[in-house]
């Protein structure tokens, strides 16, 4: 059991620290926002009112805030194209009150602030709600640092890590009692009545509770191999375990080693084919 409860926790801080290197390989990233206002310009008379335009005329920011003849002059300079630093830019629009906020990602905060400062500028000079309305920057871009997220990375990690591990913990289980379920099968086949131990052939104590199991039954111990490449392991084992040849009861405590996985057709034959004073006290799966 301390094997697979080491297992899983390996598994589940590989997983965390996978989770967390992929954050971190991923670079910094900076976010600028700088807020656009509409405001009511000097209009012609029977031009539209400034409500009119604002309502009609401002959604379009934020497809105009991505357009190539907006974005060239600042794409040009930081060395990138007018598609790649589309992709950084994103424009919120507060619903009543003719304010934009127009933000731009980049992978340092003097990149991000200048591109968010010059993209800001141009759609400025468009002139987009004219001739009745007209907007204008209502500060310097603010800039903050959005990636990585080392908060959400941690929570991420941590998910990822119970799940790994439970999910380790699970597969492991399942691969372990497989096997007992088809041994008791085979023992239930073979006409076994009686409970009867399954051991790991690799449990560090298997000796010693081979040992406690046939000392119950009073019986000599006998090692059987269900299978004939087993034949080498069944008389280790019956070497390792003491004699117990004046025991007073009738018949002895078999102890049968058996494949780790497959089907156990071989065991419960061997089972069967008992004479009637064996008594079946452990299986060691091999």
């Amino acid at each position: 059991m301390k094997r697979h409860l080491v297992t899983s926790l390996g598994a589940a801080l590989l997983v965390a620290a996978a989770v967390l290197l992929a954050v971190e390989v991923r670079g910094e990233e900076y976010e600028s926002r700088v807020g656009l206002l509409a405001g009511p310009a000097a209009a012609e008379p029977g031009t539209a009112g400034f409500g009119e335009v604002v309502a009609l005329s401002l959604p379009a920011l934020v497809e105009l805030a991505r357009s190539p003849s907006v974005l060239s002059a600042t794409a040009d300079e930081l060395g990138t194209t007018t598609e790649e630093l589309a992709g950084r830019v994103s424009v919120e629009l507060v619903p009543t009150s003719g304010l934009a906020r127009l933000s731009v990602r980049a992978p340092t905060a003097e990149q991000a602030a200048l591109a968010a400062g010059r993209i800001a500028r141009a759609v400025v000079d468009v002139d987009l709600l004219a001739p009745a309305a007209r907007l204008r920057l209502l500060d310097r871009p603010e800039t903050t640092r959005v990636a990585p997220d080392r908060t959400l990375a941690s929570g991420l990690a941590l998910v990822a890590a119970v799940v790994a591990g439970l999910g380790t913990w699970a597969a492991r289980h399942l691969r372990r009692t497989r096997p007992r379920d088809q041994v008791r099968a085979a023992l239930a086949s073979g006409g076994v009545r009686h409970p009867v131990t399954v051991l790991d052939d690799d449990d560090p104590d298997l000796v010693e509770r081979l040992t406690v199991l046939c000392a119950a039954s009073a019986r000599p111990a006998r090692v059987v191999a269900v299978v004939p490449d087993l034949t080498d392991r069944a008389e280790e084992l019956a070497a390792a375990l003491p004699d117990k040849t004046s025991e007073p009861a009738d018949g002895d405590a078999v102890v049968a080693v058996v494949p780790g996985g497959g089907r156990q057709e071989e065991l419960a034959a061997v089972v069967g084919s008992l004479p009637a004073g064996a008594t079946v006290v452990a299986v060691v799966l091999s």
